[in-house]
Order: structure tokens, then sequence, then C-alpha cells
């Protein structure tokens, strides 16, 4: 009678579990039969990049040498001197330019080819953050200006350049941008200040408080070693700044790198960041004027080594994709997802879809920054991230991707018996794609 009522119970939890997923997998379908733009995003585009064969080596003493592994993909990506380099970094005769418009017309992205800005000139946003402004209709890219040169500041030191500032792009349609300039820019001359050209300020993030009337900026504050671990905040009466400098600190007592903010339907600001020598992420809301944190934090992905967080919510549900902690190279994104944003989060596994393998694994050779939603198309955003170029960090390229919530899970979770209630989330590799032509920015 035991085993039997055994049976009993397994056979009702592998029933819900089954008729949960033919739940979401009936949402899904309905989703994408009233969005004919998801059935033609999903179609994505596969790449077929071979390794070169190495050169052949003049020297008589090459065959005694020890051989080496075989170089991959990646290898290739890292090499200033590759063969395929313009693969990875097509050159300014394609530079994408929504001022003269491109090939089968306007309104197209082109992951990895150099983005112009209305003035002709390379978009300088990396590491960035979006705004929609609703006062003025108005989308607002930030990012990290890094029109300079690239060095190193000692031996093993990483490639950097000199801080210039924040950048900022203004746009109505999200892919025509003009620059507004740097809206906070560097210190020059005070070597003690958090924003000497000297250290490090990285992925800056924007946010406007209805209550204080203020745009409120949240970013990475570092030395040239990595050791300070901070936050800073800046504030500006304008979206187009420019911004003031208040401070910079240790969110609730801890080291702090790769980060980002996220608000809420309510109004609340979060501020994630990886931590503990991004071994994990940590969690909390803001003060209600967006300048502090409050006392209330989470450690979520302990033990995971991830970073450059990029969040977003979808009926209720939080998901962020990270990143793997290899330095410059390009590594495997994660998605996970959560009911509460305070956790706990589950992993869900790779987003990417398309590509070949190693695209997959490589998050298409980019690192994740952000992700915008778009409205009026329900479960599809824009998943923004960054191509590094560490030989000439000016020279790094963006990829945009549709990213989609749809589709059964296809990942059981990691602690838990059967498969997640939410379902899948996808960024899709496409060498072009646009948004749909009757998209527009809401008025």
């Amino acid at each position: 009678m035991v085993w039997s009522l055994v049976g009993l119970l397994l056979m009702l939890q592998l029933y819900s579990f089954a008729s949960r997923r033919n739940v979401v997998r009936g949402d899904i379908q309905l989703h994408v039969s009233r969005h004919p733009l998801v059935r033609e995003l999903e179609q994505v585009e596969e790449e077929n990049i071979q390794v070169p064969p190495p050169k052949k080596k003049k020297s008589p003493h090459a065959a005694k040498r020890r051989r080496k592994r075989s170089a991959t993909l990646i290898d290739e990506f890292l090499d200033e001197n590759s063969q395929i380099r313009h693969v990875f970094f097509p050159d300014m005769k394609s530079a994408v330019d929504p001022v003269k418009g491109v090939e089968n017309g306007s309104h197209h992205y082109y992951p990895g080819k150099i983005w112009l800005d209305t003035e002709g000139n390379p978009i300088q946003a990396h590491g960035g953050g979006m705004l929609y402004d609703e006062r003025s209709n108005t989308y607002y890219w930030y990012g990290e200006y890094k029109d300079g040169p690239t060095y190193r500041a000692h031996k093993k030191g990483a490639a950097r350049v000199d801080v210039i500032g924040v950048g900022c792009y203004s746009s109505k349609d999200l892919w025509t941008w003009k620059n507004q300039g740097i809206v906070l820019a560097a210190e020059q001359t005070n070597e003690t200040h958090d924003l000497h050209k000297s250290n490090v300020l990285e992925r800056p993030k924007v946010v406007f408080n209805e209550k204080t009337g203020k745009y409120v900026m949240w970013m990475h504050i570092d030395d040239a070693n990595y050791t300070k671990a901070s936050v800073g905040i800046a504030i500006s009466d304008y979206p187009t700044g420019p911004f003031e400098y208040l401070h910079s600190q240790r969110p609730h007592g801890f080291d702090s790198r790769d980060m980002t903010i996220f608000k809420d339907d309510d109004g609340v600001v979060y501020l994630i960041y990886s931590s503990q020598d991004n071994s994990e992420l940590h969690i909390g809301p803001l003060t209600s004027d967006y300048l502090d944190v409050q006392p209330d934090m989470r450690r979520i992905l302990i033990g995971q080594h991830r970073e450059a967080p990029a969040l977003f919510k979808y009926q209720g549900t939080y998901y962020m994709i990270t990143s793997g902690c290899t330095g410059w190279a390009p590594n495997e994104a994660l998605a996970h997802a959560a009911e509460s944003i305070m956790g706990p989060w589950e992993t869900m596994g790779n987003p990417c879809i398309g590509g070949n393998k190693m695209f997959r694994l490589a998050t298409f050779f980019a690192q994740s920054t952000f992700v915008v939603p778009l409205p009026g198309i329900p479960g599809s955003y824009i998943f923004m991230a960054d191509r590094w170029n560490p030989a000439e960090l000016r020279n790094s390229r963006y990829i945009w991707l549709p990213l989609i919530v749809g589709g059964p899970p296809d990942r059981p979770l990691e602690y838990n018996f059967g498969f997640p209630p939410w379902p899948r989330v996808s960024i899709y590799w496409h060498k072009k794609w646009r948004l749909p032509s009757s998209w527009k920015v809401s008025k």
C-alpha cells in the first residue's frame, strides 16, 4: 500500500509538470501566432567559419618543437594578426551609416559592423545602458567613450584606455543615433579624483527618478589595478547632462565590479553587482532618491563566477543574462530566472541560438550589457552586447540581436525536480535583421 501511494504521488507530480509545460507551450504558440515578426526572427542564420591552417614555419628546428594544441575560433578572435580577423571586425568600408542608409533599405542591424552616428563617426558607447525618457519620447544610449589609444598600465595589466567619460546618444527609432556629447567627463589633473583619466569607469546606467526629477547614473569605478572595486553615482537635471559626480562607495561594504541597475514596475531600483572577487552576484534595492543602497541585500549565483548582468522582466518573472569571468575573451552566456527579484534565482542554460556551436559557446563573440524591451511586441527585446577588441578598445563593436521569451524550457532546474514554470529565453543570431516596419516609439 505504501509503495502504491508513492507511485500515485509520483504520477501526479509528473502529470503536474507535464501540464505546466503544456500550458507554457500553449501560451508561446499563441504569442507566436500573434506576432509574425517572431517567426521571422526565429529563422536563424548559420555560420561556417573555419580556423585557417597555421602558417608554415621556415625554421629547420620547427619540426622538433613540441606540437601545441590546435587553434580555436576564440584564439583567432583574440589574435590581432589572424587571417580571419575581418570576419569578427569588418572594416570601415562596410560601416552602417543610418544617414545614407544601407542596402535593401534602412533600419537593419548588422551585428559586428562599425555603426556610425548622424555625424558619420563610429558610436562610442561601450558597456552601455539604455534609458527611454517618457517626457521626450526619446531613447538615450549611455556608454564608455573609448576613443583613445589602448595600452597596458604594466606588463601583466589588462588592456585599457584612459578614462574620457560617458558618451550619450539619442534616438527616436533605436537605429539613427545623434551624438549628445560626453555627459560625464574625466578629471584631467586631480589624481585623487575617482574620475581621473588613469582610473577606470565602466558600465554606466541611467534611470529617471519621478519623485526628485533627477536623472541618476550608476557606474563601476576602479583604479588601474582593479583594487578599488566600487560604484560611482552622478546626477543631472537632464538626460543629456551634464552629470554631477557625487561620490563612490563599496555597496553593502563589499567589493563591486561589473554592475547594472534595474527599475521595477513599482519604481524601486535595484543594484546588481559582481562581488567577492567575482565569485557571486549581490542584489539589493536603492533608497527612494536612487542615490544609495538600502541595507537589504541578497547573495545570488554563489560560486558560479558570473559577471556582466543584464536584467529584464516579463509577465511577473525576472530574467537575467550573465557572462562568465574570462577577461576580454568571450565565453558562454547563461540565462537565469526568478519569481522574486531578490531570489532565489535558477539557471536556465545558454540562450544563444544560431551561428554555430562555437558562436553559441562564445555568445556570438560578445558580452552582455543591457536588454531593451520593445513596447507593443510582448516578450520581445533587444539584447545589447559588446564585442570587445582588446588590441584596440576604441574599435570594439556592438552586437544587437533579437531576444524572445517563448517556447518550452529545454533544461531542467538545477536543484529541483522537473522543468521550470517559465518559458525559455532565446537570443537569435542574424547577420542582418530589423525591427518590424510598423514599430514606432510610443507617444
